[in-house]
Formats: structure tokens, C-alpha cells, sequence
């Protein structure tokens, strides 16, 4: 039976569940783990491919199984066979080789049945044959047909720090990126070989190769904190293929958008774009941060918003006063009374105006916010299905 066989496919799906109970930030699973150690030692040109600390490998891989054999336990094959098209188009950007396919499939294989033991029937085997040849078959097929570029080089023209732990960066790409409004993209950096890192965009894509990023230093980030502290004008930093859906239908009404610090970046490309044209829905944008200092890019938005009469901006922040340490940067905020600030969690603010529910909705930022935000405005009354946001962390 093979994929036809839930029961089997169901078993091959338990093999890469996360474990019950741990903590989140822990390994994934022994299966995932062994996986690795296995793969590298068949085939030891695989190894100089990946970072040196593993953990966020694993638990990405470990998640992106756990799912695709969940799709095929349900019979779902088109969104699994698309993901694992993408997959395969930006593992090019590791310099992942055909060959390289051939012995993920025999490690992988021999890891499972290695692993399930008892539970290694016919009817598993079977499944894990077909299943491992799809996966690997779609990926590798698709990486070998996709005639773009694996990757794009572009050299770092201007960092600005705006804040203590924010960071405004400028780069012109060796040739044009070409990505939707609302996009990321995965981003690689001289201070972090084989460590990639999702970052948005905050400007529509240019034909000169033109690309900004907001950074902001997160804890334990090693990407972040070294584009914030160390990142300088002649850096080069290599891009990958641009991946999301977050987008605004020009004829699908009004727009809610809730942006909490550099989380603003995807919205403000969706925005600029639209400013190309004369009708446009009604813009609501709610823009928070900790303290006012953080409100990094407030005249910009302004600037916007007074040629645009469908843009409207609500600054937000936790907390009435700017730290002391606020004296050490530019104040890049507009003058008083452009723009009236909220005081409070970003997500309380925007709720107490009710539920949004005739609106588009756009979350970005943190985790925690868009989860917190898209909690308190489905108990408002938003339909779950009109909110947008990135994939979250599981």
C-alpha cells in the first residue's frame, strides 16, 4: 500500500513528534538527532554544509517531517509536494549536490528503521520507501530545475543604529532581487558562516538592487546582535529566495495593520507599494514599541500618511517616559502632535477599539505579540481566516 497506508504513515509521523513535555527550546528527539550523526558519517562533505551548534537544524527539520507525514496520514499531498518543491530550490543555497539527496534518503532510512524497531513491518517499510523517495525525489527534482539563482550577493552601504538594540541597514545587491510586498527573505552574514536568518524587507523590491532590513538584537541571537553591534558599510551578506504570503487585496476593504517594533519592516513595503496608486482601502496601522525612542521610523510614516489620506499611524508604547540611555541616539521621531501616542500593550490598545472584523488583518512581529494580538482580537470577534501573519515558531 505504501502511501495509501495511514496506519504505517501514522508510525512514520510519530517517529519525528516532538517530545511530550519538553522544554521547547530543548533537542527535538532522539530520532532527529541520530539522523544527523548518521548522515555525517556516511557522507562527510554534508557536514561542512550546516553550522556548527545544530539544535535549531534539528528542531527544523524534526517540525518540517512531523508535518509533511502528517499531511500524507490525512491524504493531503499537494501542500507537501509544493513545500518540498520550495525546500529543494533553497537548499541550493547550501551547495547542497545531488548526491547529497542519495545519502539523506540512506541515512534516513536507516535511522528509522533503526529506531522503530518492532514496529518496523513490511506495511512501515513499504511507506518509508515511497515516502523517502517523494521527499527526496521532489526536492531534488525541483532544485534541478529551477533555472533563478541560488543566491544573491550585495555589499552593505549604509548601518545606522537608531536605537540600543535596533539597527537600520542599507545594502546594494550585486543584481536585483525580485520579491512581493510583504515578503522575507533569508539573509547570511560574514560575522556568521552557514548561519541563516530570516529578515523582511522594508522597501518593495528595486531594480537597482536597492534593499533595506530592520534589525533588532534579540537575546541569545547571535545573527542579530552581530548585524546591530558589528555590521559595517563594505560588508557582504548573500540573500536566498524570498518566501510568504503576507499581502493587502486593494479590493478586499479595509486594512488593520498591527506592527510591533521591527515587525513594522513587511508592512511598510505592503504600504510604500501601495502608495503607488490613487484608490486604495482604508490603512489603520498601529505601530508599538517598549519606549517613544523606539518608534525608529515614525517620520517616515508620517511622511506617508500626509500625502496619502488613507494611511492612518497610531503610535503605541509600554511605558510613558524614554530611558535614560535614550540620549546616546538621534531622535528620529516626528514633531508633537502629529501623531497622538497610546500608552499599553500593543495588543490591549488595538483591541479596545473592538473586534476589526470587517478589516484585513496583518500582524508582525514578535512571536509573543501576534500571538497575543490574534488571541485578543478573535475573543473581539475577528474571523480566525481574515488575520494574516509569518509562520510561527512551533
Amino acid at each position: 500500500m505504501g502511501l495509501d497506508d495511514r496506519d504505517a504513515l501514522r508510525v512514520l509521523c510519530d517517529a519525528f513528534a516532538p517530545q511530550q513535555g519538553s522544554d521547547p527550546k530543548a533537542e527535538p528527539n532522539h530520532v532527529v538527532r541520530q539522523f544527523y550523526t548518521n548522515w555525517f558519517a556516511l557522507d562527510i562533505s554534508v557536514h561542512d554544509l550546516f553550522p556548527p551548534e545544530m539544535s535549531s537544524q534539528r528542531a527544523a527539520f524534526a517540525h518540517a517531517l512531523h508535518w509533511v507525514y502528517g499531511e500524507l496520514v490525512a491524504q493531503r499531498a499537494a501542500e507537501p509536494v509544493a513545500f518540498l518543491a520550495q525546500l529543494g530550490r533553497d537548499h541550493r543555497k547550501y551547495g547542497v549536490l545531488p548526491t547529497h539527496y542519495e545519502t539523506l534518503r540512506t541515512a534516513l532510512y536507516a535511522t528509522l528503521r533503526s529506531h522503530l524497531g518492532s514496529a518496523w513491518t513490511d506495511s512501515v517499510e513499504r511507506a518509508a520507501d515511497q515516502s523517502l523517495n517523494l521527499i527526496t525525489g521532489v526536492m531534488s527534482g525541483a532544485a534541478d530545475s529551477d533555472e533563478g539563482p541560488a543566491w544573491w550577493d550585495g555589499t552593505v552601504i549604509e548601518h545606522t543604529r537608531v536605537s540600543r538594540d535596533l539597527a537600520v541597514v542599507r545594502l546594494r545587491l550585486d543584481r536585483p532581487l525580485q520579491y512581493h510586498p510583504g515578503q522575507y527573505v533569508n539573509v547570511q552574514i560574514p560575522q556568521c558562516p552557514r548561519r541563516w536568518r530570516y529578515l523582511s524587507p522594508a522597501i518593495p523590491s528595486d531594480p537597482d538592487g536597492r534593499i533595506e532590513f530592520h534589525v533588532r538584537a534579540v537575546a541569545g541571537g547571535l545573527a542579530s546582535n552581530a548585524i546591530v553591534t558589528e555590521t559595517a558599510p563594505g560588508d557582504r551578506w548573500r540573500l536566498a529566495s524570498p518566501h510568504g504570503g503576507l499581502h493587502v487585496d486593494r479590493h478586499g476593504g479595509d486594512v488593520l495593520m498591527v506592527a510591533g517594533s521591527t515587525g513594522l519592516a513587511p508592512l511598510r513595503t505592503l504600504i510604500m507599494d501601495l502608495s503607488r496608486f490613487v484608490d486604495n482601502p482604508r490603512v489603520h496601522l498601529f505601530f508599538g514599541a517598549r519606549y517613544s525612542c523606539e518608534l525608529y521610523d515614525l517620520r517616515t510614516l508620517w511622511q506617508i500618511a500626509a500625502h496619502n489620506p488613507w494611511l492612518a499611524v497610531s503610535p503605541v508604547t509600554e511605558y510613558n517616559r524614554d530611558p535614560a540611555w535614550a540620549a546616546d541616539y538621534p531622535d528620529l521621531s516626528p514633531p508633537r502632535g502629529l501623531h497622538v501616542r497610546q500608552t499599553g500593550r500593543l495588543a490591549d490598545v488595538v483591541a479596545k477599539y473592538g473586534g476589526w472584523g470587517d478589516r484585513q488583518i496583518l500582524i508582525c512581529g514578535g512571536p509573543t505579540m501576534v500571538r497575543t494580538t490574534k488571541v485578543a482580537l478573535i475573543a473581539k470577534g475577528a474571523p480566525p481566516e481574515r488575520i494574516q501573519h509569518d509562520p510561527l515558531p512551533s
